[in-house]
């Protein structure tokens, strides 16, 4: 990685920029995508599948078979790990469920709000050079909680373990369908395809353009959520076997991602540097992570300030904090998607298995965005009960606000109950 010594705070954003492309560029390349998909349906999606992937789509849906057959093609060992990772996931995930609570705001006027889970929602599931299994549970276990009434799933992958992870999570209508033509599938609705309210699930600069253009025309998103992206924190309390592997767990995603180290140690950047040479080098993806190491870079900072300072500007989707009393110093991060405390929490066991959720804002949406919980899945519905005793004592405040605002039919909406 390259090493930034001292930087100065003019410096911090050139150091911090993330290698995305232009998003003009990209959105005009996504934009007639969608509609075509949008005017033409499957034929559509079967002309871009063959255009992109060489693929012949003689139907759309993964057949019912497929689905139940996949168990039978998992080993034991991963079954038990996916159904480990699913008692986590939902455990922590119920555990959000709120009871709605009833406030009497004044005498006779009682509010409260009430959860509802979405009708119906889509996940995306990227193929790409992974099979994103763990994204499945991700995403449909809250929706499963949250008692979506209809969920769906696109995917170009056809790995067992993403049928049986859907299949765990109660999801039977699974589509054939990648890029963003599954993105304009779910948000226009096809012959095959249930148009649906919602889109959830992380992809390429592509898919996420395509999420950004639906949400523009109303349709809801998750968040953007782009190429995957960590930021380690450590001083010399931290063991660089250990952050060199955390940092290649993100690099070798794909030749996108970004990783980055801040340190007020620069003989801990330098162990990084050389555990990273040697680690890189045995992994069956080091070509990704090579190449996305050439986009990232590791930081040496004078001070804790200095490096809080730089790590809430970044907005790093998954944040390791490996220094001393470092739960006390995750209380000064304000901007992160994900946070992993000590030496011994890599942030690969949040991708998986610890209950956390992985679907998270990159690229600096941190900043504004939170990652997937099991409200993402719902919606806050206010309901309210005035009695004859309650109109009576608020009656004439709202008359007057409304008499102000020369709303008289609102006014008199509340006189005529008086």
């Amino acid at each position: 990685m390259k090493i930034i010594k001292y930087p100065n705070k003019s410096e911090y954003k050139a150091i911090l920029t993330r290698p995305t492309q232009d998003i003009s560029v990209i959105e005009e390349r996504v934009l007639p995508i969608l509609k075509k998909v949008k005017s033409e349906g499957d034929s559509a999606i079967r002309e871009y599948a063959l255009a992109f992937d060489n693929v012949f789509l003689d139907s759309l849906f993964v057949s019912e078979n497929d689905i139940q057959n996949a168990e039978n093609q998992l080993s034991d060992d991963l079954k038990t790990a996916i159904k480990q990772a699913y008692a986590n996931i939902y455990k922590f995930h119920e555990a959000q469920k709120s009871v709605p609570e009833k406030i009497e705001t004044m005498s006779g006027v009682t509010c409260w709000r009430k959860s509802v889970g979405i009708d119906k929602v889509g996940l995306y599931v990227p193929g790409g050079t992974a099979p994103l299994f763990s994204t499945v549970l991700m995403l449909g276990i809250p929706a499963k909680i949250a008692g979506c009434r209809e969920v769906i799933l696109c995917t170009p992958s056809s790995h067992p373990a993403i049928y049986y992870a859907a299949q765990l999570c109660g999801i039977s209508k699974i589509f054939k369908i990648g890029g963003s033509q599954a993105i304009a599938a779910m948000a226009y609705g096809t012959e095959s395809v249930p148009q649906v309210y919602k889109i959830f699930g992380p992809g390429n600069q592509y898919v996420t353009a395509a999420k950004m253009l639906v949400n523009k025309e109303g349709l809801a998103i998750d968040m953007p959520a782009g190429p995957s992206e960590v930021a380690v924190y450590a001083d010399d309390t931290a063991n660089p076997v250990f952050v060199a592997a955390d940092l290649l767990s993100q690099a070798e995603h794909g030749i996108d991602s970004q990783v980055l180290l801040v340190s007020t140690s620069e003989k801990m950047i330098d162990s990084v540097n050389q555990e990273l040479s040697k680690q890189v080098a045995v992994l069956p993806r080091a070509e990704f992570a090579a190449k996305a190491l050439e986009n990232s870079q590791a930081v040496l900072v004078e001070s804790q300030e200095i490096a809080l300072e730089m790590l809430n500007e970044y907005a790093a989707e998954h944040l390791i904090i490996s220094v001393e009393n470092a739960e006390e110093v995750s209380e000064k991060i304000y901007n992160a998607g994900s946070i992993f405390l000590g030496n011994y929490t890599p942030e690969s066991a949040g991708d998986y298995a610890s209950g956390t959720n992985h679907t998270l804002p990159t690229n600096g949406y941190a900043r504004a965005y939170s990652g997937v919980s099991l409200d993402s899945f719902m919606k806050k519905i206010t309901v309210q009960n005035i009695t004859q005793v309650g109109i009576k004592n608020i009656g004439k405040t709202i008359i007057e606000m409304a008499t102000a605002e020369s709303l008289e039919a609102h006014a008199n909406a509340v006189r005529v109950r008086l």
